[in-house]
């Protein structure tokens, strides 16, 4: 009798999924626009800090975000109604962006136009960390109700980011939320990471995150 042939299919889908990462990548260095995946869990505060990011920075740049949710526009219609455009992504019951996805919306979409593109992924903590959108950088947002445990229970989020956002910290008062302990936690998984602390509903410490965005934007157009 013949061998069963064991076909990897998750490690062939996760290849070529790769492979067109880095050619959206290469896409937009040529574009001169910035593309950036923001990833955290429902609820983290993602729109609240992209609503207060353009607030803060669309008078440098020409910004648009793609936006995805497994259904509904609310999020879009949030940021259209901030004078950005917006393109919804409906995934249609997959928990995350990959770069197929992500080449979709960004075709929508006149880069030359463009400096600056935020990608705002479906939330969760599992499935986004596993596939590369293309962008080129990662966010993440750990807001302060979802405790400081989360490093522990979902380490490739945290490995694969270049910034961590801590959010909604004017909850720290009334939490028991261990800012130390997510900074010690993070640095074990990533030490190149950087850390920021924000409230986005007061402004609170967003230069920190603004002024990090800017100098990678500034960096990749130049």
């Amino acid at each position: 009798m013949d061998q069963i042939r064991l076909i990897e299919v998750k490690e062939d889908v996760m290849q070529d999924n790769v492979k067109l990462a880095d050619s959206v990548r290469a896409r937009m260095k040529t574009e001169k626009t910035f593309l950036l995946n923001l990833m955290s869990s429902p609820g983290a505060g993602k729109t609240t800090l992209l609503v207060k990011t353009i607030e803060m920075l669309k008078q440098k740049y020409r910004m648009a975000v793609i936006e995805a949710d497994i259904d509904s526009i609310v999020d879009a219609e949030t940021i259209q109604s901030k004078g950005i455009t917006a393109v919804q992504l409906r995934t249609g019951g997959f928990c995350h962006l990959d770069a197929t996805m992500t080449l979709q919306g960004v075709d929508a979409l006149s880069l030359k136009d463009l400096d600056l593109v935020i990608i705002e992924n479906v939330g969760n903590l599992v499935c986004p960390a596993e596939f590369d959108t293309g962008a080129v950088k990662n966010a993440m947002i750990l807001s302060v109700p979802e405790g400081d445990d989360k490093p522990l229970k979902y380490p490739l989020m945290f490995s694969i980011c270049d910034i961590l956002i801590i959010s909604k910290i004017d909850y720290l008062s009334i939490s028991d939320f261990n800012v130390q302990a997510v900074h010690e936690r993070v640095k074990r998984l990533n030490p190149n990471i950087m850390i920021v602390e924000v409230c986005a509903k007061t402004g609170q410490g967003m230069e920190g995150w603004t002024e990090w965005l800017a100098g990678q934007v500034d960096a990749f157009i130049k």
